[in-house]
């Protein structure tokens, strides 16, 4: 089927298309009906109908004689562990530690909070937590103390899930004294935690309140997977708020397996049996959509993989596990790409490893600049797919669907939209705009299944936060346009749309060219405060390595490149090359921050950054320009 007689049907009845989906799923009562709109703006979905994740994850392939098949495999460069888990014995393992919990009072409706690595125990954990109808929320592994706290006192947890420790290059971080010291903190206390020792760094443990991993599941009942409502959350998951103040992304169950088990086929193009590796980690929404739940519901075969592009123990690693597991379909961020890139320009890794089982590579998270994408491209040989999503919709708004059909690419564009996002671009009067004019990208209600029905305990600041803006739509926050073909380019948040005497200009259109020169691995351009202009574009280089030639000379003609490529009206003269630029954990550059320290406006040292001293750099580097007032710490 094309892609447009399948997004036509959708669009021509949304209802027929979902409940068409939901076929897919087993459910103890099928639901009668897919939108529930009695609430609108506030929808959701087959509310009538009950099922559980966990056994549309696990179970069901095992009664189907699948029990055999490999489920999860770890792999660990940083301690050198790999380990295969079968259906089956995954089963039998999410149900022992699901019957722990339930024999320490944990039910329906209760909340666990996760804090865990890249281990296949952290999938155990969600799952049990789902097996019973307990709500689960992961926090990346390693967030400091307060954040923590912060999270426990959000979500009031019954338990807290977690690891002795977390092991990057060349350290251990211990989460037991974080995860003490977040209990200490919050208001809220658990009444119980459950710790994985890991023999890398051994947790001291709270007599009566803290429980071993191993111990706390010996002679309890394995427990039955429990039926639950299609609307009931199965996991609240954390994102970052514009006060500081994080906001609880609600995953509804019924929905998620539905769309999630949809986009396995249609957008990745996977069948039951092969291996997808989604290389993102299990705190972030990526890691719950497609190393956890997707591949698990549709039957494919999962990676864990605790380790990095590059330094673990090298450029060559993700390549050296895609060979050696047969990874089929590869999704990571375009940052991974980057740094694999600045390391190896060449490719020389690439070629020293057998790819080909890999039939497509996807991108996402950050924007996928159209240099990196060619790069990949010309290594690989395979489709390179940008596409867009968000944490609030748990799978891709915009992509190109390579199980329905492989459309034509174009470079800065994530493609079209997916069947339930009627994707628009509006003018700050809600008007839709005409093709090709920048403005911000809003979704029409109601979203479609496994998108996010509310934010936890924070009905009014959902509204507020998404629902307000335009009346009819949600807010994506993000700022792009939509071309004569229907094609979606996402420019930059709307936050990074700035105002240069008058003239909306994209950031990430800027972006684009600076990461176009041959010299630069990695970039970012941000609005500046400027008393003439009102902002002025800054951008930052990264070079890729072995580039010896002056830093002036770059630094000219990246300005000559943009004022070519976006015109004049840019006024692109600020350029500093930085060794490195800030991000979270996940990959996203920390560009709000950027132009904090710049405009020396009041700001929070960012919880999920991933090394605070990258900030100290981009202060400096600013005084040369004259802009940037003391840290924040």
């Amino acid at each position: 089927m094309s892609y447009k007689s399948v997004y036509d049907g959708w669009k021509a009845d949304p209802e027929a298309f979902w409940m068409e989906a939901a076929e897919a799923i087993s459910w103890t009562k099928k639901p009668t009906r897919a939108l529930d709109s009695s609430n609108a703006p506030l929808y959701e979905w087959f509310t009538d109908g009950e099922a559980n994740t966990c056994y549309n994850a696990l179970d069901r392939h095992v009664e189907a004689g699948r029990g055999d098949q490999t489920a999860i495999i770890y792999d660990s460069p940083i301690t050198g562990a790999k380990r295969k888990i079968s259906y089956a014995e995954l089963t039998d393992q999410v149900a022992l530690l699901a019957g722990a919990l339930k024999a320490k009072g944990i039910g329906k409706g209760d909340r666990v909070l996760i804090y865990m690595p890249m281990v296949p125990e952290a999938l155990n954990a969600m799952l049990a937590c789902a097996r019973i109808g307990a709500v689960h929320s992961v926090v990346f592994g390693g967030f400091a103390a307060n954040e923590l706290a912060v999270r426990i006192d959000d979500a009031t947890p019954k338990a807290i899930i977690a690891a002795s420790c977390g092991i990057e290059p060349g350290r251990v971080i211990k989460y037991k004294p974080l995860l003490d010291g977040a209990i200490e903190l919050a208001a809220h206390k658990p009444e119980f935690t459950i710790i994985l020792q890991r023999e890398q760094a051994q947790a001291d443990m709270t007599e009566g309140r803290d429980f071993d991993w191993f111990g706390v599941q010996e002679g309890v009942e394995p427990a039955d997977c429990v039926p639950i409502g299609g609307a009931d959350p199965l996991y609240i998951l954390y994102t970052s708020g514009t006060t500081g103040q994080p906001k609880g992304v609600v995953r509804p169950s019924g929905g998620h397996m539905v769309a999630l088990n949809w986009t396995m086929k249609n957008i990745y193009n996977v069948e039951p049996g092969e291996v997808f590796w989604a290389a993102s980690d299990v705190g972030w929404v990526v890691g719950h959509s497609y190393i956890c739940y997707a591949p698990l519901i549709y039957g494919s075969t999962a990676i864990v993989f605790e380790g990095k592009p590059v330094g673990t123990p090298d450029a060559g690693t993700f390549w050296r596990v895609i060979e050696e597991h047969k990874v089929t379909s590869f999704f990571t961020a375009p940052t991974a790409f980057r740094a694999i890139k600045r390391e190896d320009p060449a490719g020389e890794f690439v070629k020293k490893y057998d790819l080909s089982s890999l039939k497509a590579l996807y991108l996402a998270g950050e924007r996928a600049d159209p240099d990196t994408i060619i790069w990949a491209q010309d290594q690989l040989g395979i489709p390179v797919v940008d596409h867009w999503w968000q944490t609030e919709t748990g799978f891709s708004i915009a992509a190109n669907p390579l199980g329905l059909e492989e459309l034509p690419m174009k470079l800065g564009s994530p493609t079209v939209a997916m069947p339930g996002f009627d994707v628009q671009v509006l003018g700050d009067d809600g008007h839709q705009l005409p093709a090709g004019e920048l403005g911000a990208i809003a979704i029409k209600l109601p979203l479609p299944p496994g998108t996010l029905p509310t934010l936890w305990n924070a009905e009014e600041r959902f509204v507020k936060s998404y629902l307000d803006t335009f009346s009819g739509y949600y807010e994506t926050g993000d700022a792009g346009i939509i071309d004569e073909d229907g094609y979606l380019y996402i420019m930059a948040r709307t936050d990074d749309v700035i105002n240069v005497a008058g003239h909306r200009l994209s950031t990430g259109a800027m972006e684009e060219v600076l990461a176009a020169h041959p010299d630069v691995a990695e970039c970012a351009v941000i609005g500046v405060a400027d008393q003439l202009k009102g902002q002025l574009a800054l951008g930052f280089i990264c070079l890729n390595n072995g580039v010896n030639r002056s830093h002036e000379e770059i630094v000219a003609e990246v300005v000559k490149l943009v004022r070519e490529k976006i015109g004049p009206v840019a006024a692109f003269k600020l350029t500093l090359v930085v060794d490195r630029l800030p991000k979270t954990r996940s990959g996203k550059i920390l560009r709000g921050t950027m132009v904090n320290i710049a405009d020396e406006t009041p700001w929070k040292m960012p919880a999920t950054i991933d090394d605070p001293v990258i900030l100290d750099e981009i202060t400096a580097a600013l005084r040369t320009l004259g802009y940037a007032g003391g840290s924040s710490r």
